[in-house]
């Protein structure tokens, strides 16, 4: 008798259908968080605030308190804790990104083939172990996209890791170095009845 007769079929992953996904903002592609950075500063609204904290008569007096307001979907990203606007600025664009990346859903390539900019950043990334430091420009925009189609998978990495051609951990891992994103997945993970991921 064959051995591999008894043993019991694993249970395949199966993406939810479209009107089942978690409740998300859908937007077009490309991606906000995948936009060149400088490109999307210019679709923002700066606003500058004086920073407050200790400091007496030496005080810092400018308004170097960053807030960048992308118009089309109202999210918001802020910095104050430096001296200078400027750092603020890179620093309040950043948190955007992120911001965007979490927030804003775009199609997946579970949906559609993905448009050619973000088809050359999946490209570059595809098979490598997602070790992208958290000041890397290019991490918002991975993110955003791995984002993308874990919403479309249901929260199941091991889905998106074939997309990917990665490890199920690897995918994990990446999602822990940005714990936001993390607690994002989960949330789509207990809308379908799944288990939490750990870090």
């Amino acid at each position: 008798m064959d051995r591999g007769a008894d043993q019991s079929p694993k249970i395949q992953a199966i993406p939810p259908a479209p009107h089942e996904r978690f409740p998300a903002v859908q937007v077009d592609a490309p991606h906000p968080a995948t936009i060149d950075p400088d490109e999307l500063l210019k679709r923002c609204e700066l606003r500058t605030q004086r920073r407050s904290g200790p400091g007496g008569q030496h005080r810092n007096k400018t308004s170097s308190g960053v807030f960048l307001t992308l118009l089309q979907h109202g999210i918001v990203g802020e910095a104050t804790e430096r001296r200078s606007q400027q750092q603020n600025r890179v620093v309040a664009l950043s948190r955007l990104r992120f911001r965007l990346a979490i927030g804003l859903r775009s199609p997946s390539i579970f949906d559609t083939p993905a448009q050619l900019a973000e088809a050359q950043l999946r490209d570059q990334f595809r098979g490598s172990r997602l070790r992208i430091n958290e000041e890397n420009v290019i991490k918002p925009a991975v993110l955003a996209l791995i984002l993308n189609d874990l919403h479309a998978a249901g929260g199941q990495p091991s889905l998106v890791a074939g997309a990917w051609s990665m490890s199920t951990s690897a995918i994990v891992a990446f999602l822990s170095s940005h714990a936001p994103a993390l607690v994002y997945v989960n949330e789509i993970r207990n809308f379908h009845a799944r288990g939490t991921l750990k870090a």
